[in-house]
């Protein structure tokens, strides 16, 4: 991409100063002179298929051109995953983009990678709803938004408990990487029928998939119910699948207040256990739903509660619809100019840009009669715009029992407050953003009311085994300005220490999978221990043999076998094993299936995922020789 308009890309993503979308499209005919890439090969003819521009959340991945259609029905999903399997292409969703990993399209794409994006937001959107089910479900397309799924429900008076806080998400997105609000019981708390305190994707009752069909050696559409073992892997599948439509389950909607508080310091509110009312525990206990935005080299974060409120309260303002925070969706003049200067290398100005965004954020909440909001569940939990600041994100999900939130909380307050300060002593300010803070309760399976239903197997929220009295999860969002000098050192060493601190019978960690992980100085996505070892032990500690990392990376690969649903992240974080039939041993039965598969055809055999079964997938295996 040429450097100019790679940076007028990122300083457009960085200030979001209006919904960012694709510029143009160029058809196959007018792309051989204007890019200089050749069509899609054998490219069905009822398809449309052209080239546009792709960025995600940050920009910190802008591709100026790929190769990108638009399904018009479930079917033509099928038809393009059997066209990309029959031409070595890989297929991607598109949703709305917002996501920070490199799990939907690799960064250096180009519109000579054979890779077609599929956009899902323009046709796949459909949406019923059941009432006469117990609880009521709800069936949709997974190119809907999240904004339109919700306003469908809260017609029908249902409404979800746990939900992200932007509605420009795909609910396809959503589910693929666990998409999670903040919530947990109250003391005293009865969950509502139909609702569940984890993420959205234990909601799923049953999903609708395009798959390898090994009868017809094609993809094909095939729906699984809740309790099937593949629903194990689909729940939350990192883009490894291409799910087209999804049921789940829905409660009751509620009406919901919340209240927002600037007078309680980070010292009072991440103060050890014990501390008193003014506690994130505290809070935690009287209402259940709780979140804490901690703006940099500032005292006071943004404190929001949510509380169930069949009433509206004297000094509430009664809201009709979301996003009722419009100061922070807007970047004032005065944030955009520091944001500019800092980009631009003036690093020193970050406590007076944290100060200015906890200043917005006063005189916001007072102008716009925000401190005390009440209205439907829908209205005051979305909240953010495609807007808003875009950042960069540093994303943990901390698991632990909850009578050890607020050590786990002061800990890690304590260990930001002594990195802020060991850096400023350098003259150095990586920490330019702010940290957002949010806890939910753990993906039971027993959520979903389904007999037999399964475990979400890669949910950053699935309950540890071996830990049984841990019942809920921290998600630590850590955010900078994108291009932040040295931001990528300052993350590398918290996650070392989130990983060195968070152990043994107290807590465990795990990334949060849209955010950015495996961190060293050259960026996201470059530890490699992290990568091959940490992330699939924490999937795998504790867990029984037919339902850890490796389980669903089996599952996944039977569904697609020629990881035509694939990237190289997604390549690296899940190789194949040799283990062809799962026994836990690579032995001559798993050698003789990867000699019975021999040749060019999509199979697990094919270790190395080049298209064919040879003998570079024989060495591999062999080098696997014996029990796992």
């Amino acid at each position: 991409m040429d450097p100019a308009r790679r940076t007028f890309l990122q300083a457009s993503a960085i200030l979001g100063a209006a919904v960012w979308v694709p510029a143009f499209r160029v058809l196959p005919a007018s792309a051989m002179g204007s890019t200089g890439c050749p069509a899609p090969p054998n490219f069905p003819a009822n398809i449309a298929v052209y080239q546009q521009a792709y960025r995600n959340w940050s920009g910190e991945i802008s591709i100026d051109a790929l190769w990108t259609a638009t399904a018009a029905t479930p079917q033509d999903v099928v038809t393009l995953a059997n066209w990309a399997h029959a031409n070595g292409w890989r297929l991607r969703p598109r949703g709305m983009t917002h996501n920070w990993a490199p799990i939907s399209v690799d960064p250096d794409a180009n519109c000579e990678t054979p890779v077609l994006l599929l956009d899902t937001t323009a046709h796949l959107t459909a949406v019923s709803i059941d009432t006469s089910m117990s609880p009521p479900t709800v069936t949709a397309q997974t190119g809907i938004a999240m904004e339109v799924l919700h306003n469908a429900l809260q017609a029908a008076g249902l409404g979800m408990t746990n939900c992200p806080a932007p509605g420009a998400l795909s609910l396809g997105g959503v589910l693929a990487v666990n998409g999670h609000g903040t919530s947990v019981p109250a003391i005293g708390e009865t969950p509502l029928p139909g609702h569940t305190f984890g993420t959205l994707s234990n909601m799923l009752r049953s999903v609708t998939a395009v798959v390898w069909d090994p009868k017809q050696q094609a993809y094909a559409l095939r729906t699984f119910s809740r309790s099937e073992p593949e629903m194990g892997a689909l729940c939350v599948h990192l883009g490894r699948a291409f799910l087209v439509e999804v049921t789940m389950q829905v409660g009751a909607n509620a009406r919901v207040r919340c209240d927002s508080y600037r007078s309680i310091s980070a010292a009072a509110l991440f103060a050890a256990s014990g501390s008193g009312s003014n506690s994130f525990s505290g809070f935690l206990d009287s209402s259940g739903r709780v979140e804490t935005i901690l703006y940099p080299f500032t005292d006071n974060p943004w404190l929001k509660v949510w509380k169930p409120t069949p009433v509206k309260p004297l000094l509430s303002r009664e809201v009709s619809g979301p996003f009722n925070y419009p100061f922070s969706d807007n970047i004032s003049p005065e944030l955009s100019q520091l944001v500019s200067q800092i980009v631009s290398g003036s690093a020193s100005l970050t406590p007076a840009f944290g100060a200015t965004m906890a200043t917005v954020t006063d005189v916001g909440l007072t102008t716009n009669l925000a401190w005390n909001l009440w209205g439907w569940s829908k209205d005051v939990q979305l909240y953010i715009k495609p807007t808003t600041l875009r950042v960069a994100e540093c994303g943990f999900a901390l698991s632990c029992r909850r009578s050890d939130v607020q050590r786990a909380l002061s800990e890690f307050h304590q260990k930001y407050l002594a990195m802020q300060q060991a850096y400023r002593d350098r003259g150095e300010y990586p920490m330019n953003g702010p940290v957002e803070i949010r806890i939910s309760s753990l993906d039971k399976p027993e959520d979903c009311l389904v007999p037999g239903a399964q475990i979400p197997l890669l949910s950053a929220a699935r309950p540890w085994p071996g830990h049984p009295e841990w019942d809920c999860v921290i998600w630590f969002n850590i955010l900078s300005i994108p291009g932040t000098p040295i931001a990528t050192r300052y993350y590398s060493e918290l996650e070392e220490w989130f990983y060195g601190n968070y152990t043994g019978d107290y807590a465990g960690v795990r990334i949060e999978w849209s955010k950015g992980w495996a961190y060293t100085e050259a960026g996201a996505y470059t530890n490699d221990v992290t990568i091959q070892s940490r992330i699939p032990a924490s999937f795998m500690q504790g867990m029984p043999a037919d339902a850890n990392f490796r389980t669903a990376v089996d599952i996944l690969d039977r569904l697609d076998p020629a990881r035509i649903f694939s990237t190289r992240l997604l390549d690296r974080l899940m190789p194949r094993s040799a283990d062809l039939n799962g026994d836990g041993t690579v032995d001559g039965a798993d050698l003789a299936d990867q000699l019975v598969a021999w040749g060019p055809h999509p199979s697990r055999a094919d270790l190395n995922m080049d298209g064919k079964v040879d003998g570079d997938d024989l060495a591999r295996l062999l080098n696997q020789w014996g029990p796992l």
